[in-house]
C-alpha cells in the first residue's frame, strides 16, 4: 500500500511551486502577456513550441483548448513527439539546426513565439529562440533558471553555444522546476519520484493566457476564446473561429 505521507509530500511540493510562481513571476508574466496581447491586437498568431518529449504538452495545452486563446499556432513537429519514439525525441531535440527548419515548416515569421522547456538547454530550444530573434519575432521562454545553471557546460544535452534558454529570450518566465524534476525522495530505493516539470509548465502557461486576456479586455479588444465542443452550442460558437484560422494555423 502506498504511504500517504508521500502523496502529501508531493501535493505540498507542487502547491509550494505554484505559490512561488504566482509570487515571484507576476512581473515577467505581465511582460510576456504584453507581447501576446499585442500580437492578437495586430491579428497575428501566438506560436508555441515545447521542444522535446514531454515539453510538447505545453504546446498542446495552449492549442484548441476550451477556455484558451484561439489564434495559437501549436508547433508539434513529429521529430520530438514521444509518440514517434522516445529515444528518437531525445536525439532530435539535441540536433543543432533542426529547429530552424521546424520554424520554416510552421511559418513562424511574425507574431510571438512562446518556448516551453523546463530544462532549457537543448539544441532545439536554443536554436528556435535564436532564429526567432533573427526573424524579428519576440520570444517568451518558460523554463527553470535553477536547473539550467546547474548543468555542466560539457553535458551532451546542451546546445553547442552552451547557452541557457532563460538568457536568450526576450521575456523569461521562471517555472521554478527544481534540479532533477522529481520531488519526492524514496529512501528505500534512494531515488526521487513525482516529476513536476509538466505541472509547472502548464500552470505558468495558463497564468500567461489569463493575463493576456485581462490586458485585451482592458484595451477593449475582442478576445477570441474557444468554447468546449463537448458542451451545448460549442460547435456553433467555434465555427467562425475555425473558418478564420484554419488557413493560417497548420494543425487546425
Amino acid at each position: 500500500m502506498m504511504d500517504n505521507s508521500m502523496i502529501r509530500t508531493y501535493w505540498e511540493k507542487v502547491v509550494s511551486l505554484y505559490e512561488k510562481i504566482v509570487k515571484e513571476e507576476s512581473e515577467s508574466i505581465a511582460k510576456g502577456a504584453e507581447l501576446l496581447a499585442t500580437a492578437i491586437e495586430k491579428d497575428q498568431l501566438i506560436h508555441v513550441i515545447g521542444p522535446g518529449g514531454h515539453s510538447n504538452m505545453g504546446a498542446e495545452e495552449m492549442f484548441y483548448r476550451a477556455g484558451g486563446l484561439v489564434p495559437v499556432n501549436a508547433i508539434l513537429d513529429p521529430g520530438t513527439l514521444l509518440a514517434m519514439g522516445a529515444v528518437r525525441s531525445t536525439i532530435i531535440e539535441r540536433t543543432p539546426g533542426y529547429g530552424v527548419s521546424v520554424l520554416n515548416a510552421f511559418n513562424v515569421n511574425d507574431g510571438v513565439l512562446v518556448i516551453v522547456n523546463a530544462y532549457g538547454i537543448n539544441s532545439m530550444c536554443i536554436d528556435v529562440a535564436l532564429e526567432a530573434r533573427r526573424r524579428g519575432v519576440p520570444t517568451v521562454g518558460i523554463t527553470s533558471r535553477e536547473f539550467a545553471e546547474r548543468i555542466p557546460p560539457d553535458h551532451p544535452a546542451r546546445h553547442p553555444s552552451k547557452a541557457n534558454l532563460c538568457d536568450v529570450v526576450d521575456v523569461h518566465i521562471d517555472c521554478h522546476m527544481p534540479y532533477g524534476d522529481a520531488v519526492v525522495h524514496v529512501e528505500e530505493i534512494g531515488k526521487y519520484i513525482g516529476p513536476v516539470s509538466t505541472l509547472v509548465n502548464l500552470f505558468t502557461l495558463n497564468l500567461l493566457v489569463i493575463k493576456t486576456v485581462e490586458l485585451l479586455v482592458n484595451r477593449g479588444v475582442e478576445v477570441p476564446i474557444w468554447t468546449s465542443a463537448n458542451t451545448p452550442g460549442g460547435d456553433e460558437a467555434n465555427r467562425l473561429y475555425l473558418e478564420k484560422y484554419r488557413p493560417r494555423v497548420k494543425l487546425l
